[in-house]
C-alpha cells in the first residue's frame, strides 16, 4: 500500500458519499445516498491493524422522491424512530494488496448486526490548499437487505416484488488526520 501516515483520521463529510443502489419492480434500480455520516479511522503502524468506525443518520436518506424517501424512514423500512442510526465497525482489514484490499466489519441496521465485507481502495494521502493532511478510500459492498429485517415489499401482478433484496453499496470517503496526529 503506497504511503498512509498513522494516527487517528476523521471523517469528511461533505467530501464523502455513502450511496446504494436496489433493484425495482425487477426491471430498474433505485440509486440513493445518505447525506449524514460521521466515523473516524485509527490508522497503526501496518494498515492491517487500523479500525473504521461510522454512523449513518437514516433520517438523511435521499433517493431523490420525498414521497419515497418518508417510506423508507417509515416503520416499514429503516423505523428512524426508533432506529436512527446504521452503523459499521470493522474487525478486520485483509487481503492488502497494493492499494487494494478487503474491510470486514459488523454492520448494523434496524438492532441486527451481520458481518460484511467491502472490497476497498486506497486512493492516497496528499496535503491540501489548507494545510489539511487528507486519505481517500472507495469501497464497494452487497448486502441483503432480508437479513438485517428490511423485508417490506409488495408482489407484482407479473410476479416477483417491487423491491428487489440485494443492496449494492458504494463508498467514497475522504479523511483528515486530526490536529494531534497531523
Amino acid at each position: 500500500m503506497a504511503q498512509l501516515t498513522a494516527g487517528t483520521w476523521n471523517l469528511d463529510n461533505s467530501h464523502s458519499e455513502v450511496n446504494f443502489i436496489v433493484r425495482h419492480a425487477g426491471i430498474s434500480k433505485v440509486r440513493g445516498s445518505f447525506n449524514t455520516v460521521s466515523g473516524t479511522a485509527v490508522v497503526g503502524e501496518n494498515f492491517s491493524d487500523s479500525k473504521i468506525d461510522v454512523t449513518i443518520d437514516l433520517a438523511s436518506i435521499n433517493t431523490r422522491d420525498e414521497n419515497r424517501d418518508g417510506h423508507l424512514k417509515s416503520a416499514d423500512f429503516f423505523d428512524v424512530e426508533n432506529h436512527p442510526h446504521m452503523t459499521f465497525v470493522s474487525t478486520e482489514i485483509k487481503d492488502v494488496d497494493g492499494d487494494e484490499f478487503t474491510l470486514v466489519g459488523d454492520l448494523q441496521i434496524l438492532g441486527n448486526t451481520r458481518q460484511v465485507e467491502l472490497k476497498g481502495e486506497f486512493g492516497g494521502e496528499t496535503v491540501d490548499p489548507f494545510g489539511l493532511t487528507r486519505a481517500g478510500f472507495e469501497a464497494k459492498g452487497e448486502i441483503s437487505r432480508k437479513e438485517f429485517g428490511l423485508t417490506w415489499n409488495a408482489a407484482l401482478e407479473t410476479g416477483g416484488v417491487l423491491v428487489g433484496d440485494k443492496v449494492k453499496i458504494e463508498i467514497d470517503a475522504s479523511f483528515v488526520l486530526s490536529g494531534d496526529d497531523a
